[in-house]
């Protein structure tokens, strides 16, 4: 063979593979890189203390209905029982009594409980300087049955008042803006119950309003009418005590039937 095409030949065969070696080489995929794997932040928690079931108004806290659950740091606030700062919560809290009622797995808060100390709940819940005063009431007088415990209510004097040959029918605010702590022997709405249809409706009163209400028994009537909740706790035009807002109306009889509003 002639020695210049073994030259040609050779030359012909490296570049061949030179551009097969360069097609494979820009076809396949560079290797991966090996990443670190990063470590996970941990979230901080703590334990608050829970109610395990349902507890109503009135109820009994206990170690069985109480329990420690994990919670995150950043929600749980100060208002919340926490075990690094009550780690004996369990046993200080048992025996309280539920002020307000709790939801299964909700959060217990000092606020919401009074520790009785042997007392009743109604005793236990009476604000420092309140009594608990009881009046009887009808469905009439009860504004229909729905007055519910923990509404506020004006307690309403009618009343006749004879003058000469006239009598005069009366009626008078005496209470305004007061709370009804329970009616009859209910605390608490119960099973979805909106009305409570009772007899005796028990009202949280200072010692001046006591006295009122004890003389207004004696005098005639008394009736509740329900407040609306934007209007609880608001202040009134005249004393909070008592309000003496008038309204009466003239029967005249001995064959003269008129009537007149004062």
């Amino acid at each position: 063979m002639n020695p210049a095409r073994i030259v040609v030949l050779v030359i012909a065969l490296a570049a061949g593979g030179l551009a097969a070696l360069l097609a494979s080489q820009s076809g396949s995929p560079p290797a991966p890189t090996a990443v670190a794997p990063q470590p996970q932040a941990q979230l901080e928690t703590v334990d608050i203390l829970v109610a395990k079931d349902d507890i109503g108004i009135g109820q009994t806290l206990t170690a069985q209905n109480m329990g420690w659950q994990t919670w995150p740091a950043a929600t749980a606030g100060p208002q919340f029982i926490q075990k690094p700062s009550k780690p004996d919560a369990l046993n200080e809290f048992s025996g309280s009594i539920a002020r307000i009622a709790f939801a299964s797995g909700e959060p217990i808060r000092e606020a919401k409980v009074i520790k009785a100390g042997g007392s009743g709940f109604v005793a236990a819940m009476l604000p420092p300087g309140m009594r608990a005063v009881a009046m009887e009431i009808s469905p009439e007088a009860g504004a229909g049955g729905f007055i519910l415990p923990n509404d506020h209510v004006d307690v309403i004097l009618t009343r006749i008042e004879k003058a000469s040959q006239e009598e005069f029918v009366t009626a008078e605010t005496i209470l305004a803006d007061v709370q009804v702590l329970a009616i009859d022997q209910t605390i608490e709405e119960k099973n979805g119950q909106r009305t409570i249809v009772g007899k005796i409706a028990t009202l949280a009163l200072n010692p001046r309003q006591t006295e009122t209400l004890a003389l207004a028994r004696r005098m005639g009537a008394l009736s509740l009418a329900l407040r609306g909740l934007r209007d609880s706790n608001q202040p009134t035009a005249s004393n909070s005590d008592t309000v003496a807002n008038r309204q009466s109306i003239s029967i005249v009889r001995f064959g003269r039937a008129t009537s007149t509003l004062k």
